[in-house]
């Protein structure tokens, strides 16, 4: 999935040790849509992404992402984990905070009137 958005926050990094002894590292921002009620999105890089992926506040990206769930402890976390960030400028289309295919934003093709016959003062 895609997202497109300015970075409002970059939270600091984080980094640990396993259950099974690899070391590990996570990098989290919030992304803000550009909709007409703009959203807040939390997502995060993992793992070698962190380098990979350096964004600032104030960046303009169009985000890969996927949606990850787990449970734990009887309840439910999600997650958005980053696979890809690229800048986007100002000339770029912005399609709403999800990207979607052309032919599914095309505006539906507007119905024809039936033709009028002047003889005929039935309204329908």
């Amino acid at each position: 999935m895609e997202i497109i958005g300015k970075i409002i926050f970059d939270l600091p990094e984080q980094n640990g040790v396993s259950k099974s002894g690899n070391q590990w590292r996570k990098k989290e921002y919030v992304l803000e849509t550009e909709d007409t009620y703009p959203r807040k999105v939390h997502f995060d890089f993992f793992g070698e992404r962190v380098d990979q992926f350096k964004l600032n506040v104030g960046d303009r990206i169009r985000l890969s992402f996927d949606i990850e769930s787990r449970e734990y402890n009887g309840r439910w976390f999600t997650s958005i984990r980053g696979w890809r960030a690229e800048p986007v400028t100002d000339a770029a289309p912005v399609q709403g905070a999800y990207a979607a295919p052309a032919a599914a934003t095309a505006a539906p093709a507007a119905p024809v009137p039936p033709a009028v016959n002047a003889t005929d003062d039935l309204p329908f």
